[in-house]
């Protein structure tokens, strides 16, 4: 059994599928795992450095992709990278599957098995595997550390000869695994926490972590799916939330919004009258730039500054910009994977769509498009 791990087509991502410590996993198990040649430059892993830990190097990604059983990388393919891949292969990596239907044709036209890390289900026994949530932990971190690097305020409350320092005044809009962390990361820093999210559950979690929860009577069901996201509110009850925050906006220094819901845009949380109103010199980090935003005017790969001062910054891709550890946590995702899976005696990734979490992120076998949300497409 051959596993090919690829480099990313894109040159914004820095991630990558493996690395020394996931490689020696695979290894163990009774793989032949082949990494593209450079494939951990990003991430400070060496070719060398995989071949220690027991892995080929390929300096020829078209050739090893017609031989591989297995194929990983971080982003989706190219339809020509599609047409390299061996039929009756496994290929698992983010595939956006929602924004990309022709692709998941080609795949059912090659006879690839499509496994979407996006779709894997968020349950207790996939958490090993959940690489939305691994990702989203480090990506709430950073947009902190984003912002504390571009405010012209220190966060925590300073004593000094010379006068007391107040501390910045951080909201954190959406408490889901970035916010979370995101919350974290500004308390350590020594800010004043306050957190919105419309799962009554979410709150209290950002509670227990000494934020500051504002509670708007939204009306209606609010609790989270069953998969744990945030439910899609109604214009009225949009309008409710926005009016409430907009004066916490109004007040606050640096605010993150974390609000990205997969499958569809996101919502727009803070129109422009609300950034028109707030302090010059504030801060807002859109973690959901990259998918449409949650700040009006906010620009994906980019930071602009509005007419009255505020920073809004839509920058791609925040977890990748920590690659050591987001490679790190990443490949021990793709690992779990594979090894919960693996099939010992016959060594092979046998796939059953009986299982609960193959069933939910497998989208293309057989020659077929297979998930029910995707199946009418083919």
């Amino acid at each position: 059994m051959q596993l090919l791990a690829l480099k990313p087509s894109s040159a914004l991502e820095t991630r990558a599928p493996v690395d020394p410590s996931s490689v020696k996993k695979l290894v163990a198990l009774g793989i032949n795992v082949i990494v593209e040649s450079g494939i951990g430059i990003a991430s400070q892993h060496t070719d060398k450095s995989f071949e220690e830990a027991g892995a080929s190097i390929s300096d020829n990604a078209a050739a090893s992709s017609k031989e591989a059983d297995i194929v990983i990388r971080v982003d989706k393919p190219t339809s020509s990278e599609v047409a390299q891949l061996k039929p009756g292969s496994i290929h698992i990596s983010f595939l956006d599957p929602f924004a990309n239907a022709d692709l998941l044709e080609k795949f059912a036209e090659q006879g690839v098995t499509a496994i979407s890390l996006e779709m894997i289900p968020r349950t207790t026994l996939a958490q090993k595997m959940d690489a939305i949530s691994s990702q989203a932990n480090l990506a709430g971190y950073v947009g902190v550390i984003t912002a504390a690097e571009r405010s012209q305020q220190i966060f925590p409350m300073m004593m000094t000869p010379a006068g007391t320092i107040s501390p910045s005044k951080v909201f954190v809009l959406g408490v889901g695994v970035a916010g979370l962390q995101a919350i974290a990361t500004a308390k350590r820093l020594g800010a004043r926490v306050t957190a919105f999210d419309v799962r009554p559950e979410a709150l209290e979690q950002a509670e227990s972590l000494g934020a500051k929860a504002l509670r708007i009577d939204l009306g209606g069901d609010t609790a989270g799916t069953d998969q744990g996201y945030a439910r899609e509110l109604t214009e009225e009850q949009l309008k409710l939330q926005q009016e409430a925050q907009a004066k916490v906006c109004a007040q606050s220094d640096i605010v993150i919004t974390t609000a990205k819901v997969f499958g569809r845009k996101p919502p727009v949380l803070i129109k422009k009258d609300v950034v028109d109103q707030m302090k010059r010199g504030s801060v807002i980090v859109d973690l959901a730039a990259e998918t449409g935003g949650n700040v009006e005017g906010v620009v994906s790969g980019d930071e602009i500054t509005t007419d009255n001062g505020v920073l809004l910054v839509g920058l791609e891709n925040f977890e990748g910009r920590v690659a050591t550890h987001a490679t790190q946590v990443l490949s021990a995702n793709f690992a779990n994977m594979i090894d919960h899976f693996w099939d010992a005696d016959s060594k092979a990734f046998p796939i059953s769509l009986d299982d609960e979490i193959l069933k939910g992120c497998t989208l293309t076998h057989d020659g077929s498009i297979v998930h029910e949300r995707f199946s009418n497409s083919n």
